[in-house]
C-alpha cells in the first residue's frame, strides 16, 4: 500500500478513543471524538488556496487531499472540541514512499514503511512529533504518537479508530 491508498482506505466516518500520558506529569487523559475524512479533489478551492501557500502548484503535483473534521472530547472535564483541517499529500516523484503533507499551519512529511505502516513527522521550533497510523483491518485504524515540545513536555498517546458503517 502507498500513502494515498493510505489515505483513500481512511475516507469515511470513524469512532475515535484516544489515551494521552503526559510522560513530565505522569497525567493521563482519556477522549473520544467521531472524526470524518473526506476526500477531495485537486480542483477544490481550499485545496489550491492550501497548494498556492505553499508554492505548490496542485495540478502539475501528483497529490491526495482530504478534509479532516472531528467532534470530540480531549477528556471527560474539558468541554467539547470542533474543528476540521486540511491536508495534501505530495508523494516524492522519486520515492513515493516519502513525501510532503501540507498543511495550513506548517508542514509534516511522511514515511511509508514496507509494513504498511503511515509514520507522520512534524518538526518545528516549538514541537517535534512523530504518528504511527496502521490498519488491524480495513475498518479498525490505530495510532501512536510522541509528542516533544520546547518547554520541556512529552506525552505519548494511543488511539484506536473504528469505522462507522451505515
Amino acid at each position: 500500500m502507498d500513502a494515498i491508498e493510505f489515505f483513500e482506505l481512511s475516507a469515511g466516518k470513524w469512532f475515535s478513543q484516544r489515551t494521552v500520558h503526559n510522560l513530565t506529569s505522569g497525567e493521563l487523559q482519556a477522549g473520544k471524538s467521531d472524526l470524518k475524512i473526506e476526500m477531495l479533489p485537486a480542483t477544490d478551492a481550499a485545496v489550491a488556496k492550501l497548494c498556492q501557500q505553499h508554492s505548490i502548484d496542485p495540478t502539475s503535483a501528483k497529490l491526495t487531499a482530504v478534509r479532516v473534521s472531528w467532534d470530540g472530547t480531549p477528556d471527560r472535564t474539558a468541554p467539547k472540541q470542533l474543528g476540521s483541517t486540511i491536508l495534501a499529500i505530495v508523494p516524492n516523484p522519486d520515492n513515493p514512499s516519502e513525501g510532503k503533507v501540507l498543511q495550513s499551519q506548517g508542514n509534516s512529511r511522511y514515511v511509508m514503511g514496507p509494513d504498511d505502516v503511515l509514520t507522520l513527522i512534524t518538526e518545528s521550533d516549538t514541537l517535534q512529533a512523530e504518528e504511527r497510523l496502521w490498519y488491524l483491518m480495513p475498518n479498525l485504524r490505530l495510532r501512536t504518537s510522541v509528542v516533544k515540545q520546547a518547554n520541556g513536555t512529552e506525552q505519548a498517546s494511543f488511539c484506536s479508530e473504528i469505522r462507522k458503517i451505515s
